[in-house]
């Protein structure tokens, strides 16, 4: 029986559930594959000690599902972090954002000792850049940064009505080809007025669990 990408993405979430350990504190993304991953997390609610979430949407669902929500700055350096992506390379470079919760899943990431990307395979490309790049701005630099995002290539475009949990805005850069993930997102971490960029290079996942109608691949770095 074919999957829909919907299926997919439970098996993805699925998958990322065997790497729990019982008194765990696990860092939780954010998005529609991400909440496959809490309800598999709240049939073993009583195995862990809670978790960290990246976005105000996830904490609401954990907190619905019985799971401790806790402070990434009461419980210091996480053993694990799940999260999704909107575009993802065999490299395990990512592009993420598009919730719009890009900066907390940075933090997230970077204070895990193991980060698992789950996607199920239509996410997977050879080149990052076909989904539009988030970059978090505060407010009064938003035409600043858009000035520099165009110097650099792209297409940048004011996601309006939309506010992050952090009170900034989102500009979703289109007509970029990423052949260089690193070093394009350093150089727009430099620009005056960018919280974070959607490109998880620097800080790649670890694990990345891609399921499509053929099974579920895991890959390593």
């Amino acid at each position: 029986m074919q999957m829909n990408h919907d299926d997919c993405k439970r098996r993805a979430a699925e998958t990322a559930a065997g790497y729990l350990e019982d008194g765990m504190v696990v860092g939780v993304g954010t998005g529609s594959t991400v909440n496959h991953f809490i309800a598999a997390l709240a049939a073993r609610a009583s195995h862990i000690a809670g978790a960290v979430s990246s976005s105000e949407a996830s904490t609401k669902r954990l907190r619905a599902a019985g799971i401790d929500v806790f402070d990434l700055n009461a419980v210091g350096p996480l053993q694990l972090y799940v999260d999704g992506a909107d575009e993802a390379t065999r490299h395990l470079q990512l592009i993420k954002g598009g919730g719009g919760a890009l900066t907390r899943e940075k933090v997230v990431a970077a204070a895990s000792r193991r980060f698992i990307c789950i996607v199920d395979d239509s996410k997977v490309v050879g080149v990052l850049g076909r989904f539009p790049l988030p970059v978090e701005v505060i407010p009064m630099a938003r035409s600043h940064v858009a000035r520099q995002l165009v110097g650099l290539g792209g297409q940048p475009v004011w996601r309006e009505g939309f506010v992050t949990d952090n009170g900034n805005v989102i500009l979703d850069v289109h007509h970029l080809q990423i052949t260089d993930p690193a070093g394009l997102e350093r150089t727009i971490n430099q620009i005056a007025g960018v919280v974070a960029v959607g490109l998880f290079a620097e800080r790649p996942a670890d694990v990345l669990i891609v399921a499509g109608e053929h099974g579920v691949e895991t890959l390593t770095r």
